[in-house]
């Protein structure tokens, strides 16, 4: 699953990629402007830290989270097909928005979130009508030559996309059945993906208050309370800062500006969140791990997550929640309580599961 980071020039979209993933942008060259840089940042969880703390495992891993960097956004670079091609392959995006004032980055009128949100946002559906029209001009020649159920109802749908982005609502917001967003799949269209806005505000003393406040006092609220959309706050200045910082140090630093964690932290659960994935968790004295897995998967489909060889076989997974397990204090004594129990293959997985499956292979 990967999340693209978008955002119009000078906000700081690059820099948050750097920070996020560790990636030296720099060095790589940016010989071609709209090459979109990968990387991967994994996802902090004090669950998985409490759950290795109990087993004190060889290795930790950690869930992660694919971002791409993509140049600035905006009408003409949407008519670019590298462009397009690098925004359509990824599932959710972060909108990264200038709240900050620094007079050594230049910046067009005013500073104003909500504006940069609606033109955005504007230019996406644009793109996606666009696109929804040349391929509802082709569907009409085609059921000209013959009616079919299938084209009947990608016409029906495309006309529903058409009607929703002409009344400039994004597609995220259309109400679709599993079935509808199968058939049009395919066109990966930009305002069906996910949203999180990610308001990158300036440093100040009171900082941990300025990032609580900041959705709302950009007038963010609505916009993030949308359907498949969401919001938070970072400091591009402070978190570059933290990333050269040793642990201890940079819990310091936090803590002087009255904070438990850093804006990224939230960033990189909100996108995970975004995305509808939830973890759940495999322990034992060589690792404890975090996987990833869509929200309402099935205990089978879990095991296959670890292996394709544990879904093809599986017989049961002994589940217990991560917080049930730290109570009890081990497995042994979890199994005596009757809190460590055995689950089908139709359990549905709840994040903060841990599980250890039983297989035939």
């Amino acid at each position: 699953m990967k999340t693209g980071i978008i955002g119009l020039p000078q906000v700081g979209k690059t820099s948050l990629f750097r920070i996020l993933t560790k990636a030296k942008v720099e060095d790589r060259g940016y010989s071609n402007p709209r090459e979109a840089h990968i990387g991967v940042a994994k996802v902090p969880d004090e669950r998985l830290d409490k759950l290795a703390a109990l087993y004190d495992p060889k290795r930790t891993l950690y869930a992660t989270v694919e971002y791409a960097d993509v140049a600035a956004i905006g009408q003409e670079a949407l008519k670019e097909t590298a462009f397009l091609a690098n925004l359509r392959n990824v599932d959710a995006l972060i909108h990264v928005l200038r709240a900050f004032e620094d007079d050594a980055i230049p910046h067009v009128g005013e500073i104003d979130p909500l504006r940069d949100v609606k033109n955005v946002e504007f230019d996406l559906i644009i793109s996606d009508l666009t696109q929804v029209e040349k391929r509802l001009e082709r569907l009409e020649k085609d059921l000209k030559k013959m009616r079919t159920a299938d084209l009947e109802k990608e016409d029906a749908l495309l006309k529903r996309c058409k009607a929703s982005l002409e009344a400039e609502k994004p597609l995220r917001e259309l109400e679709m059945s599993a079935e509808e967003k199968k058939l049009i799949r395919g066109f990966m269209f930009l305002s069906q993906k996910p949203v999180l806005y990610a308001l990158n505000i300036s440093e100040s003393t009171t900082l941990g208050d300025d990032l609580e406040a900041a959705v709302a006092k950009y007038k963010l609220t609505e916009a993030a309370a949308r359907l498949n959309a969401g919001a938070t706050a970072f400091c591009g200045k402070v978190e570059a800062e933290l990333a050269e910082m040793e642990d201890a140090e940079a819990a310091e630093f936090l803590s002087s500006y009255g904070l438990n964690e850093s804006g990224l932290v939230r960033l990189i659960r909100k996108s995970y969140e975004l995305l509808g994935l939830i973890s759940f968790f495999t322990v034992g004295e060589d690792e404890c791990r975090a996987w990833t897995v869509p929200a309402s998967s099935r205990a089978q489909e879990a095991a296959g997550a670890i292996h394709s060889d544990l879904e093809k076989h599986f017989i049961r997974a002994e589940t217990i929640h991560w917080d049930t397990l730290l109570a009890a204090g081990s497995e042994a004594v979890a199994r005596s309580q009757g809190t460590l129990r055995l689950e089908g293959k139709d359990y549905l997985v709840q994040d903060g599961d841990v599980m250890h499956i039983r297989h035939s292979g």
